[in-house]
């Protein structure tokens, strides 16, 4: 299956070998094509809405992948068990609903050992909240796509959550992001120039 760019991103960010679930699957994508690139053993294709998981299981069907990617409906994390995942995919919602879908999957945290979340918006919550969490950020890049921004992070469980850095402007555009000076977050800090002080200026 042909990913888009920022989908095919994503889906760079999980281990080989994971058994996956996609929260927010939409068309379930994801998971297809992690279980036919031979990435995924097993995947799970999570959704709140009936309509996605319907689009979903009729992609897994042409796919003929049903005995590999389950679908299930589920708010956030609340129908994953334990063991059930060792790497779980939040993608394409806003930040604060990806907070939210952490802080109720809190019981889960332990047993999962990577993350990959893409938030829409509010990059600057959801970094704060992962370093408060104690969960730190492996792999971080940004990308463009269509005239938008995206960012893809991968993050895992630690008890060293990495040397404290509280400025702002590395919970804005992310730490390794700045420390790689990656050419698309540059180009992004250009365009946002003048539009929100002189945090832009400084951050190369």
């Amino acid at each position: 299956m042909k990913l888009s760019r920022r989908l095919e991103t994503i889906a760079s960010f999980v281990p080989e070998g994971s058994t996956v679930a996609d929260i927010g699957t939409d068309h379930g994508y994801i998971p297809i094509h992690l279980v036919q690139e031979g990435k995924a053993k097993h995947a799970i294709a999570m959704d709140v809405r009936k309509g996605p998981l319907l689009r979903a299981q009729a992609h897994i069907h042409e796919a003929g992948l049903e005995a590999h990617v389950e679908v299930r409906l589920s708010d956030g994390l609340l129908k994953l068990e334990q063991n059930e995942a060792d790497c779980v995919v939040i993608a394409g919602m806003g930040g604060e609903l990806i907070i939210h879908i952490l802080e109720e999957g809190r019981g889960l945290w332990e047993g999962i050992p990577h993350w990959v979340l893409s938030p829409h918006s509010e990059l600057d919550k959801v970094r704060r909240f992962l370093e408060e969490q104690e969960f730190f950020t492996w792999r971080e890049t940004m990308i463009k796509e269509d005239g938008k921004f995206y960012t893809v992070m991968g993050i895992n469980r630690t008890n060293k959550a990495g040397e404290k850095d509280n400025r702002e402007i590395s919970y804005r555009y992310g730490r390794s992001l700045l420390e790689s000076k990656d050419p698309v977050l540059k180009e992004y800090l250009k365009k946002r120039r003048g539009t929100a002080g002189a945090d832009h200026e400084r951050a190369f």
